[in-house]
C-alpha cells in the first residue's frame, strides 16, 4: 500500500504539490474558489450560492477576494488533509463525474526561468524529483488504496523539452502497460515536444494540454522570454488536432482520442480581455480545444513580477463565461461586450450584457425561436435550448412553470422572452444580491 512506503514518496508529492494550483483542475475544482465580487441585479440571494460556469458560487468569490485584499493570502479551504498535502483533490471530468485527481510533476526542477512562475529555475527553493517508474509505481497504489482516481501529470523541463517529454511517456507507458492502469491520465506536453511525441502522447492520455500562458508572441515575451510561442507551444496543439483529424482511433486500440486544452495566465502581461478571447476563439474554431483555461496571475515571491499586483479573480470568472459563449452559444467575438479598454465589464455576465443590449424591446417567442435564437436569451443554456425544442412539439408551453420543469432558469430569462405572445410574469427578487 502507498502508506506502506515510508515518507520518502509523500514527501516528494507533497513538495511538488505546493504550487500546483497554478495548473488547471479539468473542468472545476469546486471546492477552491477563484475570488472575485458578486455582482448587482442577478436576483435572489440563493443565487449567492448557484454555481457558475468556473465552478464557483458568487458568494465564495466574493469571500476569496476579501482575503486575497486583507491579507495577501491564498483563500483555498483544505480538502482532506492529507490527500490535500499530497496533491489530490476533487476534479469534474469533462462528462461532469467527479474524481479524486492526483495534480503532480515528476520534477519542479526546471531549467526555464518564467517571470511568474514557482518553478523557475533562478528561485530559491527545495525541489523534487520521480524517475518515470518511481511515480508510476506511486499513483498505482494510490490508486488501488482508492486514494486517488485518476492522474494529473506534468513537469519542470529538465535537460529539454522532447527529454522531458520522453519521461513524461515512460511515466504513462508503464502505467498503462505493465501496471494496468485504465483509469483518466492528463499528460501535459513540454515546450518543443516532437510530432511523433505528441501522436505517442495520444495513444496513451485521456486529455493532452500545453499551456500557451499568453494570448500572442509579444504578451509571452513579458511572462516567459525563453519561450517561443508558435514553434514550442502552438505547434504541438495543431499536430494534435491534424492527428485528430487524419488518424482513426480505432488504429491503435482507442475509441476516441484525447480531448485537447490550455491555458492563460491572466493580467500578468499587461494583456486585455480581446487578445485573450481573441486567441481563444481561434483555437475553440480552428483546433476544436475542448476547453481554454484562465488562471489569474497572482504574485509569487523571489520572481521578477513579485511586486506586481495580483489581478482580481473576477476578471478570470469573466473569462471563464464568454470561452463558454463562444464554444457552447454560437457567440462571435464581436458579439462579446467589451468596453473601450477592450475589457469585459465585471459587474454583469457577457451574455446578460449582450441581451441587455439586443434583446431589449426584442423579446424571443420560444415557440417560434430557433436553437440559436434560444442561446442568447440568459437563463437558456444547450440542454434548456434542446428541452424547450423538444417539449414544444408535443404540446404548447402555457406559462413560466413549464419553462423551469423544463430545467431553463425562468426567471432569468422572462425579461427576454414571449410565451403564446405573452410576456411571462416575473418574480421580484426577495433580496438584492449585495455589490
Amino acid at each position: 500500500m502507498f502508506y506502506d512506503r515510508g515518507m520518502e514518496a509523500a514527501t516528494k508529492l507533497s513538495l511538488l504539490t505546493d504550487h500546483m494550483g497554478l495548473e488547471p483542475a479539468e473542468d472545476a475544482d469546486l471546492q477552491r474558489p477563484v475570488g472575485g465580487r458578486p455582482s448587482p441585479g442577478q436576483g435572489p440571494a440563493r443565487q449567492l450560492h448557484e454555481r457558475a460556469p468556473c465552478g464557483n458560487t458568487p458568494y465564495a468569490l466574493h469571500q476569496a477576494m476579501d482575503t486575497l485584499t486583507r491579507s495577501g493570502g491564498d483563500p483555498a479551504p483544505t480538502l482532506e488533509a492529507k490527500k490535500h498535502s499530497l496533491g489530490v483533490s476533487q476534479a469534474v471530468m469533462p462528462g461532469g463525474r467527479r474524481i479524486a485527481l492526483l495534480k503532480t510533476l515528476l520534477t519542479s526542477a526546471c531549467e526555464r526561468d518564467c517571470f511568474y512562475c514557482p518553478f523557475r529555475a533562478r528561485r530559491n527553493f527545495r525541489r523534487a524529483t520521480f524517475k518515470p517508474a518511481e511515480m508510476a509505481l506511486v499513483f498505482s497504489q494510490m490508486h488501488q488504496a482508492g486514494v486517488a482516481e485518476g492522474l494529473f501529470l506534468s513537469s519542470g523541463v529538465a535537460g529539454g523539452g522532447v527529454r522531458t517529454q520522453d519521461q513524461l511517456i515512460d511515466t504513462a507507458a508503464i502505467l498503462r502497460g505493465r501496471l494496468a492502469y485504465r483509469g483518466y491520465l492528463h499528460l501535459k506536453m513540454m515546450p518543443g515536444t516532437e510530432r511523433d511525441q505528441v501522436l505517442r502522447s495520444m495513444q496513451l492520455a485521456d486529455r493532452l494540454s500545453v499551456n500557451l500562458e499568453a494570448p500572442n508572441t509579444e504578451r509571452l515575451k513579458r511572462l516567459a522570454p525563453g519561450k517561443i510561442f508558435f514553434e514550442e507551444l502552438l505547434q504541438p496543439l495543431k499536430w494534435a488536432h491534424e492527428l485528430r483529424q487524419s488518424l482513426a482511433p480505432e488504429r491503435f486500440g482507442r475509441r476516441r482520442w484525447p480531448s485537447l486544452v490550455t491555458q492563460f495566465v491572466v493580467g500578468g502581461a499587461g494583456e486585455d480581455d480581446l487578445e485573450i478571447l481573441s486567441t481563444t476563439h481561434a483555437l475553440t474554431r480552428q483546433l476544436k480545444l475542448g476547453r481554454v483555461y484562465f488562471s489569474a496571475f497572482n504574485p509569487v515571491p523571489d520572481t521578477p513580477l513579485e511586486n506586481q499586483a495580483p489581478e482580481d479573480p473576477w476578471r478570470e470568472h469573466r473569462l471563464y463565461q464568454a470561452s463558454f459563449l463562444i464554444r457552447d452559444y454560437g457567440f462571435e467575438l464581436e458579439d462579446l461586450p467589451f468596453t473601450s479598454a477592450r475589457r469585459l465589464p465585471l459587474d454583469r455576465d457577457p451574455k446578460q450584457a449582450w441581451a441587455e443590449e439586443n434583446l431589449a424591446g426584442v423579446r424571443v417567442e420560444v415557440h417560434k425561436a430557433e436553437e440559436a435564437e434560444l442561446l442568447r436569451v440568459p437563463g437558456i443554456g444547450p440542454k434548456g435550448a434542446a428541452a424547450i425544442i423538444s417539449a414544444r412539439r408535443q404540446a404548447r408551453l402555457r406559462d413560466i412553470g413549464d419553462l423551469r420543469r423544463l430545467g431553463v432558469l425562468a426567471d432569468r430569462a422572462a425579461p427576454y422572452i414571449l410565451i403564446n405572445g405573452r410576456a411571462p410574469a416575473q418574480q421580484m427578487p426577495l433580496f438584492a444580491t449585495p455589490a
